[in-house]
């Protein structure tokens, strides 16, 4: 009899152990909501960069035209198609007032100014980044006045690392120097770790934090959300959810802190994200 009593409190522990891990996991603060989600046309299903643009606008580029689109999220629709010179594999953007940036694949930045003009000058850079290392990323730093790159596959100089580069806006010179690295070895990205150490984490976009000044930087091929501090430490990893993130390619804020995230089309229309990240 005792033995059966012995047996039934130790199955009722055991329940009972189950259920708390149960309540814990349901419990978990999800990272982030999703607040809204707008369908892009057709001409944007290869979307691939994303700057505020003011007035609840959004100024993009996608991978095969050197072409800007201005879309309107309160109208919900496309106002504007800007082209600015010959067709290319463009993946970042951003604006510093009346003047876009667009960066290409092989690490050239084109500069456009007032881009909204019908016939606007561009001009361009070379950076220290190559077709090699694949650029994605594009992002003004507003209160360093900089514009911030990365590498998406190797950095040139340390495949361990992933550099964030720069480009002075007053000057108009890139700067030879990385500003700051991101470890592949990290901690922070140890479930995360590919055999090819700079395949570990490979940034699709990057925007910065207008309240706070952190990094937010994307990846598409294994969504996630990294963020890091105003001294570029990993503060967090967030794993992105592929049904709502299939394959997330920009990302911007806009003054008061609103995130945006765009997907490229995957069979279903290219979309825009808009998610509140939970502190």
């Amino acid at each position: 009899m005792k033995r059966i009593q012995d047996i039934s409190i130790f199955i009722i522990l055991i329940l009972a152990g189950m259920m708390l891990s149960f309540q814990s996991i349901a419990e978990k603060p999800k990272p982030y909501t999703i607040v809204k989600t707008w369908d892009l046309p057709g001409v944007l299903d290869e979307v691939s960069g994303l700057s505020w643009a003011g007035n609840d606008q959004i100024l993009m580029v996608e991978d095969e035209h050197a072409t800007l689109y201005l879309y309107d999220l309160e109208a919900e629709k496309l106002e504007r198609e800007i082209a600015f010179g010959e067709n290319g594999d463009f993946e970042g953007v951003a604006l510093d007032g009346n003047t876009a940036f667009a960066m290409r694949s092989d690490g050239m930045l084109f500069e456009i100014q007032q881009y909204l003009d019908e016939n606007p000058k561009v001009k361009n850079y070379r950076s220290a980044l190559s077709h090699k290392n694949n650029v994605e990323t594009l992002a003004i730093d507003t209160q360093n006045h900089q514009l911030l790159f990365a590498p998406k596959d190797e950095d040139p100089n340390d495949d361990q690392v992933k550099g964030i580069y720069s480009f002075d806006l007053d000057t108009r010179k890139m700067q030879p120097e990385q500003l700051f690295k991101i470890d592949m070895l990290d901690r922070a990205l140890k479930d995360y770790k590919e055999k090819k150490t700079e395949r570990t984490f490979r940034p699709s976009d990057l925007a910065v934090h207008p309240r706070t000044g952190e990094f937010y930087i994307l990846e598409g091929v294994h969504p996630k959300l990294l963020i890091l501090s105003i001294k570029g430490d990993i503060k967090r990893v967030i794993d992105l959810d592929e049904k709502h993130f299939p394959q997330p390619e920009g990302i911007t804020f806009s003054p008061d802190g609103r995130l945006f995230i765009s997907n490229e089309g995957h069979g279903q229309p290219a979309t825009v994200v808009e998610i509140r990240v939970s502190e």
